[in-house]
Parts: C-alpha cells; sequence; structure tokens
C-alpha cells in the first residue's frame, strides 16, 4: 500500500451525502478520553487503565439553501444522535470513519473574499469514532435484491470471535421494505454459502434518508469474507454499509 492523498473523499451525515458542500475536516479522532491512574502499593511506577472512548468529526461546510443539501440537513440543530461517516474513497474495503454523535453547532462566518462557511462540531456519544471498512463503494444503488461483492479479510486475519459493528447510511427509498444484513462465508460462497452474521441485520428500511448503528454480541463469531444482502420489496435504494470487524476483545 502506497501513500496516498485526501482527494476524492465524501461525507455523509444521516442518509444525505454532503460531499459536495464540504470543504474540509479539521477533526476526524477518537479513541480514549480519559485514562485512569490505578496505583498499586507494590508499584514502582504510575500504573494506568484506559477510561470511556469519544470521538467526533469536525468539517466545513459551504452555505448551499437546496433541499436536501446542507444548509437544510444541518441548520436543524437537532439534540438526538446524528451519524456522520466520512470516507477515504468511495471503493469497497476502503477505510471510513464512522461515529454516532452529538451536532453541537452550527456557526457561520461570511469572510472578506464574500465565502460563507460554516464549521460543526460532533461529539461522540456512547461509542467514540469506528474506523470501518465499506462493504459497499461508498454507497450502492439497488432497484431489487440483492447481495453485494465480498470483502476478504485475509488469512493472516480469517475467523475472529469477537463480533462486529456495523453502520447503515440509506439515502433514497422507493417501496415497501428493505432488510440489509452483513454476510459471512470462509471462501467467498465458494463452498461456504454465505449466511447472515448473527445479530448483523439491521432494522428493515422504509423511508429515506436515515441512518443505523448495529453491533453483534462481543463473542459471535464472524468468517473471513463479508458482503451485505439486501431483501425486500423495493424499486429504488441508495445505501451505504460500513462495518468494524472486531480483532480483540472489544466492549461499549
Amino acid at each position: 500500500m502506497t501513500k496516498q492523498s485526501g482527494l476524492g473523499q465524501n461525507f455523509y451525515l444521516d442518509g444525505v451525502d454532503l460531499s459536495g458542500d464540504t470543504g474540509s475536516a479539521s477533526r476526524i479522532g477518537g479513541g480514549l478520553a480519559t485514562v485512569l491512574p490505578v496505583p498499586g502499593i507494590n508499584d514502582l511506577a504510575q500504573s494506568r487503565i484506559g477510561g470511556g472512548r469519544d470521538g467526533g468529526i469536525t468539517w466545513q461546510s459551504w452555505f448551499n439553501p437546496a433541499a436536501g443539501q446542507a444548509h437544510p440537513t444541518i441548520s436543524t440543530l437537532p439534540t438526538g444522535d446524528r451519524l456522520a461517516t466520512w470516507v477515504h474513497r468511495p471503493v469497497l474495503g476502503v477505510a471510513a470513519a464512522c461515529v454516532v454523535a452529538k451536532q453541537i453547532n452550527y456557526d457561520g462566518q461570511r469572510e472578506a473574499n464574500a465565502n460563507f462557511p460554516f464549521t460543526i462540531e460532533t461529539q461522540g456519544n456512547a461509542f467514540g469514532l469506528e474506523w470501518t471498512e465499506q462493504l459497499t463503494a461508498g454507497y450502492d444503488t439497488l432497484t431489487g435484491a440483492a447481495a453485494g461483492s465480498g470483502l476478504d479479510y485475509g488469512a493472516s486475519i480469517a475467523t475472529t470471535a469477537f463480533g462486529l459493528q456495523a453502520y447503515l447510511q440509506a439515502f433514497t427509498f422507493a417501496g415497501t421494505s428493505a432488510t440489509v444484513a452483513v454476510q459471512h462465508s470462509d471462501d467467498n460462497g465458494a463452498g461456504d454459502a454465505y449466511a447472515n452474521v448473527t445479530g448483523a441485520v439491521f432494522t428493515a428500511v422504509s423511508a429515506a434518508p436515515g441512518s443505523q448503528r448495529i453491533q453483534t454480541a462481543r463473542n459471535a463469531s464472524v468468517k473471513r469474507w463479508l458482503r451485505i444482502n439486501v431483501t425486500g420489496t423495493f424499486s429504488d435504494l441508495t445505501l451505504g454499509v460500513f462495518v468494524v470487524k472486531n480483532l480483540m476483545n472489544t466492549v461499549f
């Protein structure tokens, strides 16, 4: 893998593609919010354990009042959770940062050159920021039930025993409902047929835009290959799915 630039990135918020209205990101970060000192009397130096996880995305947006664009999406300043996804490049398997977060502000600044940018901060709520892999190429558009392409985690990772987390961004929908599942296989379905990962089926989509986060049991077995499988009755569904396959015990 060679070094890469930040060109060609995407940004999604609650099932709305804000890529064209986003100028830059000043923070895409997460990890431990605190480190707790827990020295024992027999220690010869400070002992610490990890505390809570946190994270967030802060970005600059351009003023676009058109329906379904930046201003009507961000200016509502909802008090509930938002799901933000920053995609490095819209390619199957490429990294994307996902965070369930609170939107803190919507601060605009009219600059001397007549630019009208806004700076928006989100702060993670309950789960922190997670770096995921894409199970869609940014987002895919389906006209009926279909399965996605398989993503190979390689022989060095293969089957894991620590579950997964998955994120769904649903951009458009027409129909009755669509159920999106994360499936796994040992060999991309050649001899081991794809089947749903236990606990990795999203609530059925019946409207868009919208977003979801799910997680399996912490000890769920997850095989080497992953893909999405979409069933239901619909004529249009544009969706992005992003997954974290845990390589160690992960507790939220």
